[in-house]
């Protein structure tokens, strides 16, 4: 990128930076760079579209931005940000990027919790808490319980919870809440479900920095689905429902396991770009887990 100049016009400086991150063969330069822009100089998107200059201590730190961007870092580790549905979550090495189809599922989770104000929605496999802060923000009088096992993780979703109402959990979801048992009306989780046959495709940046643990998968990346099923038949009361993020190929396979599990009303849902992302399903009244 060229050398910042004094009162260069944003236009400009957005064209440089995401010629760079072109350049670099990254899938979406222009709206990284303007992300990228927008932190650097603490400018609002309107505050962006009026800026009539950039200054230099803005374009050097973009240009900084841009560099580490260029060498794969993930945008939210450059801004130490993300944000969910309407939620701000602080995030960084260590800690899975909570993505915008998980957003559908974590309103699914939302809606059956307004349905039934005071009662308790878990999420397992919890990583950032972006679902766990979603629910709180929007149905607040839910109780929320976050379990999450990789200690690394929890530092993030901690953060993320500070001051909140949310239980946090650090434990294997097979292990966790014994006494919760029968109680929660939905629980819901983004697992992880890449099989690990499927690493050379995934792009660079997720296979370096995104957490391996919240990555993959055994049993062609169902082996943690069906952990939150069991769980799900575990800790759900009769009609409560279960929320499962996977693979945009595995829907019918996680629908049958749901069916095994004894799960009753099993639908498959799709992503903001229509590809099949989640299920749900409801806990069969009366069925003792055994």
């Amino acid at each position: 990128m060229s050398t910042p100049l004094a009162g260069d016009r944003p236009g400009a400086v957005l064209r440089a930076g995401a010629s760079v991150l072109a350049t670099a063969g990254l899938p979406s330069p222009e709206a990284d760079a303007r992300t990228l822009l927008m932190h650097a100089g603490r400018l609002s998107a309107t505050g962006l579209v009026t800026a009539r200059s950039i200054d230099v201590d803005v374009q050097e730190r973009f240009h900084e931005l841009i560099a580490g961007r260029a060498s794969g870092l993930p945008v939210q580790y450059l801004t130490g940000e993300a944000w969910f549905r309407r939620v701000r979550l602080e995030i960084g090495p260590g800690v899975f990027i909570p993505r915008p189809e998980t957003e559908l599922v974590a309103g699914a989770a939302i809606d059956e919790a307004k349905r039934h104000p005071g009662s308790l929605a878990v999420e397992l496999c919890a990583g950032s808490g972006a679902i766990s802060a979603a629910i709180l923000d929007e149905a607040p009088l839910t109780r929320v319980i976050a379990v999450e096992k990789d200690p690394v993780a929890a530092i993030w979703l901690r953060r993320n919870l500070a001051g909140s109402s949310t239980e946090i959990v650090e434990a294997d979801m097979a292990e966790a809440l014994p006494e919760e048992s029968g109680q929660a009306a939905v629980v819901v989780a983004n697992p992880p479900y890449v099989p690990l046959s499927q690493r050379p495709e995934l792009p660079i940046d997720v296979q370096r920095h995104d957490p391996e643990m919240a990555l993959f998968a055994s049993d062609n990346g169902l082996a943690a689905i069906r952990v939150v099923i069991e769980q799900a038949a575990r800790l759900l009361r009769p009609d409560g429902l279960v929320v499962i993020e996977h693979g945009d190929d595995q829907q019918p396979a996680v629908l049958d396991e749901l069916r095994l599990g004894h799960f009753t009303e099993v639908a498959g849902h799709a992503d903001l770009a229509e590809r099949p992302r989640f299920v749900t399903g409801r806990r069969v009244p009366g069925w003792d887990g055994e």
